[in-house]
């Protein structure tokens, strides 16, 4: 088999295939990318939490969770490529991949920028970038960099993003989410946390003086019933999000503008 080295993220260098054929995606936004990418029958095995497109991943071959994937079960499909995240995934898990003799390109991405950076070296080493080319050019022309548009948000607010709860996570520095959120209008009151993803106390959170709470449906699933509740004695408008929206980098990305900028307005607050 013909291969060439490319370079993931993490700019370690990669035998990628010239044909990519078999690919094993173990994150959910990249299952999604490959997918919608004309690449869906080359999706051989993913993990239990990929859950988009629905009628692509319902027959695929799952390779466990996104922590602890069945290395066993990945070496089997005998992949060309394996595709992870340097968060989503553990280093443990990819070097076991690695040791294995299997390809393995990783994506790191922490701000919006990157993320649009590191979809288009992906899509090239797969050979898929032409099948890309609508959602990602609307992935490009929906963000661009404020710094050069007229479109910066000119009212910002003050926010923090929980991810967990028990113990209570937030949006720390460094983050995808949090940078997404930024071309929102939102301040991360946590931005300048050593942590990437602080736990917190909420009477610590609650001192200061934050404008809005924002509790996405994924890491941990926030809902109506579960989490606005914690909140109700601060006065500050709580808005439920979609994390898939507010955390996938991919196709979901072309459409994550308008999803996010409506939820964010339909903050209420706690109690109403």
């Amino acid at each position: 088999m013909t291969v060439r080295l490319a370079r993931d993220d993490l700019g370690l260098p990669v035998a990628v295939p010239r044909d990519v054929k078999r690919i094993v995606s173990i994150v959910p936004s990249l299952t999604e990318t490959i997918a919608c990418s004309d690449g869906a029958s080359r999706l051989v095995g993913v993990t239990d939490w990929c859950t988009h497109p629905p009628e692509v991943v319902a027959d695929l071959r799952r390779v466990g969770g996104t922590k602890n994937p069945d290395v066993a079960a990945i070496v089997a499909l005998a992949p060309d490529l394996v595709i992870a995240n340097e968060e989503e995934n553990r280093p443990a898990d990819l070097d076991a991949l690695r040791a294995a003799g299997l390809s393995v390109w990783v994506t790191g991405p922490e701000t919006v920028t990157a993320a649009v950076t590191s979809l288009g070296r992906l899509l090239a080493a797969c050979g898929l970038g032409e099948g890309a080319r609508s959602w990602y050019r609307d992935v490009v022309d929906g963000w661009p960099v404020f710094e050069d548009s007229a479109e910066a948000p000119v009212v910002r607010r003050r926010a923090v993003t929980f991810i967990w709860r028990k113990p209570w996570m937030v949006l720390g520095r460094s983050t995808f989410a949090g940078d997404l959120l930024a071309r929102l209008g939102l301040d991360n009151v946590f931005e300048d946390h050593a942590d990437r993803y602080p736990t917190v106390e909420l009477d610590d959170v609650r001192r200061l003086d934050v404008d809005l709470v924002v509790l996405p449906d994924e890491p941990y699933s926030f809902g109506a019933q579960d989490g606005p509740e914690a909140f109700a004695s601060w006065g500050v408008p709580v808005a439920l999000v979609s994390g898939r929206h507010l955390t996938w980098y991919g196709p979901s990305l072309a459409q994550a503008r308008e999803v996010l900028t409506a939820q964010l307005a339909a903050a209420v607050p706690p109690g109403s």
